[in-house]
């Protein structure tokens, strides 16, 4: 719950469709785009933009972009005006780079020597100063800030060894991930196809979801002559809304290409000789939908999981167990089976409290937190209560809580954290507060307990968290399509950055 109020927040969503079969298409693809879009709405709430494609040669793109949710950012207006369209791609926006105005809406569209194209990206580039350096060493100016249109300009640059009347896009992707090794989900739409890109390391994530019809949702014997579109989504989350079946991730480095014919692996670009995977641990702790899969396995389970192991690593003496709403809540659940103690609700959450037009008066702060929950005090009280949080990154938050739950009767409040402490910022696509903002750096550290007013306070270690993550990932060397590819890209990894200091790549500034 901490990370929402602190302003920790995964960078964006990605989203496209592509319609199978004759074109044009009987399949609503800008309905089934928005709606994909509303299933990554917890990856980003700043902005949304839509681009749609007739797929024709050379196609005709009709684009809208808005500020705020996709609610707001697509009226009913804009969908008329999207309705008639093959493919296209969207994209949610939380910003790290790039400042919070409607010019760094994505995805980005630009004119090329051999026609538009369109991109989104999720991530953030680790070298993307010397990228913008060699871009604009070619003459191309850059209108934004964002990394996304760095890439898609780089995009648009001719490689020295193609022929200028055939663009050969892979070998332009392909030349992309050479320079710059993470961190990034691409979509990128030209002509009648949408290229699915994944980073060499796979630091952000990205699946492909195959649409068929409602009555065969549930069959996995359904035959490819059922296929009525591809998806493809930053999380799985966003499958079932439109009735799509999870089909496959995209792997570390590979290169997919969607279009009305399938889905077909291109290539696979290696990492560096020796070096593991680093998909970002934290979309299992935090951003991930709890009903999204990773690796083979749904996050709500992994997150399970850590609470287990937070239960084995640091137990308490204590009558109840219960959780901040709602992110942590699989992960109290699984301490408490873990401790055999009983799980509980002690705080209601007010769903309807925004941040925006609450004035700050003097009432109101010493109300505090009292605005947005309230004590279930029949639950706990006379009780010793361990309370599960995802995490304290300032510690301004979780503090409050605690002089709630002792006011209203709680004989002691033990904190246990369902992650290790972040002490290091990410510089791959997730907003961090700079190192001297974080808890865990600070002074008040180490007497974290009497700093947050909690009984005790104890955090899984990141070999618990490394431990319950990696301990249900299926072996994707037994994959089906993994016998054509760089069995370098199989092996498990995951970037533990923020905990440990270690970044997977050299950072470029």
């Amino acid at each position: 719950m901490e990370f929402e109020e602190s302003g920790i927040g995964e960078e964006c969503g990605v989203f496209g469709c592509v319609a199978a079969g004759e074109w044009p298409t009987q399949l609503e693809v800008a309905q089934i785009l928005t709606l994909g879009l509303v299933a990554l709405q917890h990856r980003g709430q700043e902005s949304a933009g839509i681009v749609i494609s007739d797929g024709a040669s050379p196609p005709t793109y009709t684009v809208h972009k808005g500020m705020g949710l996709v609610s707001h950012a697509f009226p009913p207006e804009a969908q008329m005006k999207l309705r008639y369209g093959n493919l296209g791609i969207c994209h949610t926006r939380y910003s790290t780079t790039g400042i919070s105005e409607l010019q760094n809406c994505q995805p980005f569209v630009v004119d090329t020597l051999h026609g538009k194209i369109a991109v989104a990206h999720n991530g953030e580039l680790v070298n993307a100063s010397a990228l913008r350096k060699k871009v604009m060493r070619h003459g191309v100016g850059l209108s934004t800030s964002s990394d996304s249109e760095l890439i898609t300009q780089l995009l648009a640059l001719t490689p020295p060894t193609e022929e200028l009347d055939s663009p050969d896009w892979v070998a332009r992707i392909k030349n992309i991930m050479t320079e710059t090794p993470t961190s990034y989900s691409l979509l990128v739409m030209f002509k009648d196809a949408i290229y699915a890109v994944r980073d060499p390391y796979g630091n952000r994530p990205l699946c492909i979801g195959q649409l068929v019809p409602i009555a065969k949702l549930r069959n996995q014997g359904a035959e490819d002559r059922d296929t009525e579109g591809w998806v493809v989504s930053s999380e799985s989350c966003s499958f079932q809304s439109i009735g799509a079946r999870y089909y496959r991730e995209v792997l570390p480095g590979e290169i997919v290409q969607i279009s009305k014919h399938g889905v077909k692996s291109l290539t696979v670009v290696p990492r560096p000789e020796g070096d593991p995977p680093a998909f970002c641990i934290f979309e299992y702790v935090y951003f991930a939908r709890p009903d999204s899969i990773f690796e083979g396995q749904m996050v709500y389970t992994v997150r399970q999981r850590c609470g287990q192991r937070l239960a084995i690593e640091h137990p308490t003496n204590a009558d109840v167990v219960s959780t901040v709403p709602e992110s942590a809540t699989p992960a109290a659940l699984g301490y408490a089976q873990q401790s055999g103690l009983p799980y509980v609700e002690v705080l209601c959450k007010n769903r309807y409290v925004g941040r925006t037009f609450i004035q700050p008066n003097t009432r109101l702060r010493q109300l505090g937190v009292a605005k947005k929950f309230g004590a279930l005090t029949d639950n706990f009280s006379g009780k010793r209560v361990v309370l599960i949080d995802d995490s304290i990154v300032r510690g301004n938050t979780i503090s409050p809580i605690i002089k709630l739950l002792k006011e209203a009767g709680a004989t002691e409040v033990h904190i246990r954290v369902a992650s290790p402490p972040i002490r290091f910022p990410c510089y791959m696509g997730i907003n961090i507060p700079t190192k001297e903002e974080l808890i865990a750096n600070m002074p008040e550290f180490k007497d974290i307990a009497g700093y947050i007013g909690a009984d005790t306070v104890e955090y899984l270690t990141v070999e618990g968290l490394v431990s319950a993550v990696q301990e249900g990932i299926a072996s994707v060397q037994k994959d089906k399509i993994m016998s054509s590819t760089n069995r370098s890209n199989t092996r498990v990894g995951h970037c533990t950055a923020c905990l440990t200091g270690k970044y997977p790549v050299e950072l470029e500034w």
